[in-house]
């Protein structure tokens, strides 16, 4: 998982940066020093877990949280103070770690991290270009999102079908429809979900998708043609 770090103090930056070397699951690809800088990397980058000190100059912590929408990594509060406590869990934050962190505190929400990322199921980034994280068996997997072609409802588990591969997570369609880039991604049956640029051809009620057929019913047929802009 890639994690960055975000912490005014040197000290305390350097002392994470340690921490985080004891977890092999864990990659620091980036080390900021004010929230602001932390913003526009975590735009750019693909994180995962976001070790972000709360007290810090121009911004603080809790307001970048705040500000990042979409793009919010699993967030893990570091600080000095317990102040703060109330107001960081009503984000939803994975854990709030009181400096100085100690390694076992440290890598039990590590494991937090960890539990949440695979009850997700499925969780899926906006641009073609960057990755989703499944959960297959017991294995989180890291997978291109336009490698997807299209999802299947199969009762309490979804099949995502890739170019070369395909997986299977517990998860409804309509939760894996919620976190699914809607500039990528349409529904075109109650059971289906495609990736629109993947469409070959369209011929009555079928879709041929990467030499898959894919049904479309009458209730998403509209919405279909409006995205593929049909000349």
């Amino acid at each position: 998982m890639n994690c960055l770090i975000v912490d005014d103090n040197i000290i305390a930056l350097t002392v994470l940066k340690k921490l985080i070397s004891m977890e092999p699951a864990l990659v620091v690809v980036g080390e900021c020093f004010d929230a602001v800088a932390a913003y526009k990397q975590i735009q750019i980058n693909d994180i995962d877990i976001l070790f972000l000190d709360i007290e810090m100059p121009d911004m603080s912590g809790i307001e970048l949280v705040k500000s990042l929408g979409e793009k919010r990594p699993m967030v893990i509060f570091t600080t000095s103070t317990t102040g703060y406590a109330a107001e960081a869990f009503d984000l939803n934050v994975v854990d709030f770690l009181i400096k100085p962190v100690h390694p076992p505190r440290f890598l039990q929400a590590v494991e937090k991290a960890k539990r949440m990322l695979l009850t997700k199921g499925i969780s899926v980034a906006d641009k073609e270009d960057e990755f989703v994280f499944i959960r297959d068996s017991n294995v989180v997997r890291r997978v291109k999102v336009s490698d997807i072609l299209y999802m299947e409802a199969r009762g309490d588990y979804v099949r995502i079908n890739m170019t070369d591969h395909t997986y299977s997570i517990h998860s409804s369609l309509k939760s894996v429809e919620e976190k699914l880039s809607k500039n990528m991604f349409l529904r075109v049956h109650r059971s289906f979900i495609i990736n629109v640029s993947k469409i070959d051809t369209i011929e009555g009620g079928t879709l041929i998708v990467h030499r898959n057929m894919v049904p479309v019913s009458d209730a998403y047929r509209a919405g279909l043609y409006k995205r593929m802009q049909i000349l």
